[in-house]
């Protein structure tokens, strides 16, 4: 027993591995390393891809559906303004369509950012500024301009509701996509580091392998060892290349070392070329973001792609719809020579781009003919050889057709990376396409909203406006001179006025523009009332006796309410000039505050229950009953605010306000009194609100202006508020009303000041020119037929010089028609044309007078028309200013009837001659 057992032990003692043996263990064990090391690195190539899939898919998505959901909002806003400027309800289809799709649009990216919280938390910001515009603005203005609530787009227009929402909503879809633009540049940072560390991955996993290479190697025959060692040569090149996929072993052996060798070529080829289609996909996408022109994107698609597929020519034909026909245009190339000899576009079938796109499959042609085309460069021309056309398919629609033509075929990684491309690409065309749409949509609304609300303002040269200021300084000179032959003894007081008006010529030369406005709108405002006393006075006079008691009693009263207003505008520029002069008289007394109220009741109650606006006079219970000032001052301060305020406030109220000031508001020791006027009317704008408080300035004092006046009542509030010791200030907003609040302490001491005997001479003088009768020659009538039954257009907003004019005309039997400005006349000649004869006033709200009349002989062709033009600003080229406009003649205000008439006699001659 004891011998079969040691027999049996020396057996297995003397079996040895052969070389063989060695060398399969040694195989085996490589080749289980080299699986696991495939394992692990196609393990982090997948996720890699996923990576990369996720960036290059999820991403751009986000992009596509924010811009969608962008798009929604801008069709519901465009088809809105569209429907409110046209009234066709065609323009709702797109309102509709957007109110339909976007919650879908946000619902699909709202799914899409589940794993972003913080994004998603700002898209659920957006979702309810969505809602809250098309209820408070969309379906609101949809509603009431289907109700034809005029008042009411008005006021939404006015408050700007919608367009504070949308101005939100851009902010608020720009700081997300701003957001998602730096998650993006994250995640490619996060993918550029992953693939950093596959590569240290793999080159763990190489030194594993070459540790494990020497370690059997040192287990082998010596026959094996110079070749295994060539191996762990070639691997530990690649390892010191630091993974540079190109590399490949080289093995001269043809045994099993030569297949291991060539598995990982093959491994590095594969590796490569999914590292170049991913990084070159990657590329390609991320160029998309930001480009909103579709040239652009087509350049930048072509000049990216084709050196990546070793292309030396390359083209972008894009698809083009117009009407039934689809064409595909060259939009972008790539080392074009000779533009001339590449085709402009295609039809569907026509030509390989044709063809292309009607199969919608790739062709690739490996032999080109030598003059197909030529690719040139400095030193020579070379013929391509291969050519590859491949269409841009979205969704089952050819969107694009590609062409690139190369000296050396096309690999399958190349075809692969265009075939990548398709959706990506197609997506990035079909959204630049719809962004560009909507903003051309967006860029027509804005333009038909701003031709709906121009209007036009002409500014006089200062050349002429002080022309006009030195006219008028000479002819107070030239009376000043006459006064001087009426009476001696005041040539010295004369002399003096003469001078101060010299100076103040001076000052008005370095005057701003609003003086020149203000010269034109007082002479205007001097010569409309007066033109209407003349004209009836004078009719008055030569018709006494053929007037009933009614005429003249209406003639009368026009002539009366006239010459108040001349009254009322010379007291007020008397009394600037005496404040500037510093000679105007304070009288200090006590003045009742409580009977005040009912003052001031009384006088604009009536105004009030006209405008059909809420007026109140508050006063609070710690106001003094009795205060040392000047009362008639005070009145005046606050019958100018008063009137200011009614003039300017259309609804809504009109308060005053009386109460004690906080203490220290004027640095008095005496309680102040704080007096405030408050109206809802169209308020002042912020740059506005010092200016209205100099004396020849207003907010608008251009021709066209919608309110009149001279612009001198709060320049004297201000200065009486002065001269009572106190301060006047203004709180205003536009569209929502304007508070002036006058402070003046309860106790005044001053000293009467005496006016000087020249001011009154002054005064005087310009009293005696306001009520002197221009003389004229009567001339007698003659042709007077010739005015009879003539259709004549009077355009004038001036109610008292329509009145005097139709009266004049009408008892010449003419038939006058009247417009109250330039746009009211020009609805009236577009439906009538058999108009004899055009009076136009050139100071008129809405639009003035020099409009007009390039609207009638512009845009309506009225050439021959007879204009003649009425005007009250004396400013020298007043006339040719009006004849380059389009006037036939042109007659300044105050009107002489008789020189009228025979201007017009002239005119209705030459247009029956030329009939």
């Amino acid at each position: 027993m004891s011998n079969k057992t040691g027999k049996r032990a020396m057996t297995i003692k003397n079996i040895k591995f052969n070389i063989q043996a060695k060398i399969i263990a040694g195989y085996l064990a490589i080749l289980i390393c080299l699986g696991i090391s495939l394992l692990i690195v196609n393990n982090r190539m997948t996720a890699l891809q996923k990576e990369a899939n996720f960036v290059s898919s999820h991403d751009i998505e986000v992009h596509d559906l924010v811009n969608q959901l962008q798009k929604n909002v801008l069709d519901m806003e465009t088809g809105m303004r569209g429907y409110v400027i046209t009234g066709d309800e065609q323009y709702l289809v797109p309102y509709e369509e957007g109110s339909r799709s976007w919650l879908d649009n946000y619902n699909n990216l709202h799914s899409l950012l589940i794993y972003n919280g913080g994004q998603r938390h700002n898209l659920e910001e957006i979702k309810p500024l969505i809602h809250s515009w098309i209820q408070n603005s969309g379906e609101y203005v949809i509603r009431a301009k289907k109700a034809n609530d005029t008042a009411a787009l008005n006021q939404h227009f006015k408050e700007n509701k919608g367009k504070k929402l949308t101005d939100q909503l851009k902010q608020q879809f720009d700081s997300f996509l701003q957001e998602e633009k730096k998650l993006t540049a994250e995640r490619i940072d996060k993918l550029n580091q992953n693939n950093f560390n596959l590569k240290i991955t793999f080159y763990t996993i190489i030194i594993l392998v070459t540790a494990i290479t020497l370690l059997t190697a040192f287990f082998l025959a010596n026959s094996i060892v110079k070749t295994i060692k060539q191996v762990v040569r070639t691997i530990q090149s690649i390892t010191d290349s630091k993974v540079d996929l190109s590399t490949r072993i080289k093995v001269k052996t043809r045994d099993e070392t030569r297949d291991l060798a060539e598995a990982m070529n093959n491994l590095l080829s594969s590796l490569e070329k999914q590292s170049w289609i991913q990084k070159s996909l990657t590329e390609i996408s991320t160029i998309y973001q930001g480009i909103t022109n579709i040239n652009e994107l087509a350049h930048t698609f072509i000049t990216k792609l084709a050196p990546m597929l070793d292309a030396v020519y390359g083209v972008v034909y894009l698809r083009k719809a117009d009407g039934q026909e689809v064409r595909f245009v060259k939009t972008a190339g790539y080392a074009i020579k000779d533009k001339e000899n590449v085709a402009s576009s295609f039809r569907l079938g026509e030509g390989m781009i044709g063809q292309c796109a009607l199969d919608q499959r790739i062709f690739l042609i490996d032999t080109l003919p030598e003059d197909h085309i030529k690719l040139t460069s400095g030193l020579g021309a070379s013929s391509p050889t291969n050519l590859l056309v491949a269409p841009i398919v979205v969704e089952g629609k050819v969107e694009a057709v590609v062409e690139f033509a190369a000296l050396q075929p096309f690999l399958a990684q190349h075809l692969t990376l265009l075939d990548l491309l398709q959706d990506k690409f197609g997506s990035s065309i079909t959204s630049v396409l719809g962004r560009m749409e909507v903003e051309r949509l967006l860029s027509e609304s804005q333009v038909m909203t701003e031709e709906l609300q121009a209007q036009s303002e002409e500014l006089q040269a200062q050349s002429e406006e002080l022309q006009m200021q030195q006219e008028q300084l000479q002819i107070s000179n030239d009376f000043l001179e006459e006064q001087n032959h009426y009476a001696e003894q005041r040539a010295a007081e004369l002399k003096k006025a003469k001078d101060e008006l010299e100076e103040f010529s001076i000052k008005l030369q370095e005057s701003s523009q609003y003086k020149s406005e203000f010269l034109a709108n007082i002479s205007h405002e001097l010569r409309t009332p007066l033109n209407s006393i003349l004209i009836l006075s004078q009719m008055l006079m030569e018709s006494n006796q053929e007037m009933d008691k009614a005429e003249v009693e209406e003639y009368s009263r026009v002539v009366y309410t006239a010459g108040e207003d001349l009254l009322r505008l010379i007291d007020d520029i008397l009394d600037l000039s005496k404040i500037e002069a510093g000679k105007i008289e304070i009288l200090t007394d006590e003045v009742n505050m409580t009977e005040i109220p009912q003052i001031l009741k009384s006088m604009f109650d009536p105004i009030a229950a006209k405008k059909n606006v809420t007026f109140e006079v508050v006063t609070h219970p710690d106001v003094p009953p009795i205060i040392s000032t000047d009362g008639q001052r005070l009145q005046q301060i606050l019958k100018n605010l008063l009137s200011n305020a009614f003039k300017f406030t259309e609804k809504g109220s009109v308060t005053v306000q009386m109460e004690l000031a906080p203490e220290g508001k004027l640095a008095t020791e005496e309680p102040v009194l704080a007096i405030s006027v408050t109206d809802t009317g169209i308020g002042i704008p912020a740059d506005k609100q010092q200016i209205i408080f100099d004396a020849f300035q207003q907010v608008d004092g251009t021709t066209n202006r919608q309110y009149g006046g001279t612009g001198l009542g709060l320049s004297i509030c201000r200065e009486f508020t002065r001269l009572l010791g106190g301060s006047i200030e203004l709180e205003s907003e536009p569209h929502k009303g304007s508070t002036f609040t006058v402070y003046i302490p309860s106790r005044l001491e001053t000293e009467p000041l005496q006016e000087e005997q020249a001011l009154k001479e002054v005064a005087a003088g310009i009293n005696e020119v306001a009520a002197a009768p221009i003389p004229f020659e009567k001339k007698p009538q003659s042709s007077e037929q010739i005015f009879k039954d003539k259709k004549v257009l009077l355009v004038d907003d001036d109610a008292r010089n329509v009145f005097a004019l139709v009266t004049a005309l009408e008892k010449k039997g003419m038939i006058v028609r009247v417009a109250e400005n330039g746009k009211r006349a020009i609805d009236i000649l577009q439906g009538n044309d058999d108009f004899d004869l055009v009076f136009l006033d050139i100071m008129m709200p809405v639009m003035d007078g020099y409009e007009a009349m390039k609207a009638i002989r512009q845009d309506l062709n009225m050439v021959n028309l007879p204009i003649i033009a009425l005007t009250a600003k004396a400013m020298k080229g007043e006339r040719s200013k009006c004849m380059e406009a389009g006037a036939s003649d042109y007659i300044m205000k105050p009107l002489n009837i008789e020189q009228l008439f025979s201007l017009m006699r002239v005119w209705l001659t030459e247009q029956e001659n030329r009939v």
